[in-house]
């Protein structure tokens, strides 16, 4: 089963596809479901069901461990992975709760690479994936639209991380949720 840990963005969704229709004149871009529109922290990839109680348990353990509480976060800007140049993501940014989401995924890194996962080869960048580029078509008119607006999407207080499985169809991934961890004060 693919997991991964992440932040759901309940109640933002109309304004994640609001963020989105700025892109409506734009060919080749793949977009993301905006109600399952979520801020990964951890990419686990394939975990075997022997290995999940002892990953839930890690998970769970980082999360008291970075000390972070229930916060709330602002999401906001445009931005690209890898670069202007060359467009692979199309996300949404992260306007505030930037240092809760840095201290939550570093405590998980550090737990579940002790455990052997892969750590990350590249910096944590907190983001919310709007659109996958598939083609360059309209490469000038999505760089021009990253740089030139600054949407607002919303806030929400931050007060659980979910362990969730992704299921890859041809209609796209359908994500559930495996486990609730909560944020304590």
């Amino acid at each position: 089963m693919r997991l991964f840990v992440s932040v759901d963005l309940d109640g933002l969704t109309e304004r994640v596809a609001a963020v989105q229709e700025l892109f409506d004149d734009a060919d080749g871009l793949r977009y993301t479901d905006p109600e399952q529109a979520h801020l990964t922290l951890k990419f686990l990839g394939d975990v075997d069901e022997t290995d999940r109680p002892t990953l839930r348990a890690a998970i769970g353990e980082a999360v008291t461990e970075s000390g972070v509480s229930p916060f709330k976060a602002s999401f906001g800007g445009l931005g690209v992975f890898p670069h202007l140049d060359y467009i692979s993501v199309v996300w949404l940014g992260v306007d505030g709760g930037e240092a809760s989401f840095t201290a939550l995924h570093d405590a998980i890194e550090s737990r579940v690479t002790d455990l052997g996962y892969d750590p990350e080869d590249h910096e944590f960048t907190p983001h919310v994936t709007l659109a996958r580029m598939e083609h360059a078509g309209s490469k000038g008119l999505i760089q021009d639209l990253v740089t030139r607006h600054d949407p607002d999407a919303g806030a929400m207080t931050v007060e659980e991380l979910r362990l969730k499985s992704s299921t890859l169809s041809g209609d796209g991934p359908e994500y559930s949720t495996v486990k609730r961890f909560a944020l304590s004060d």
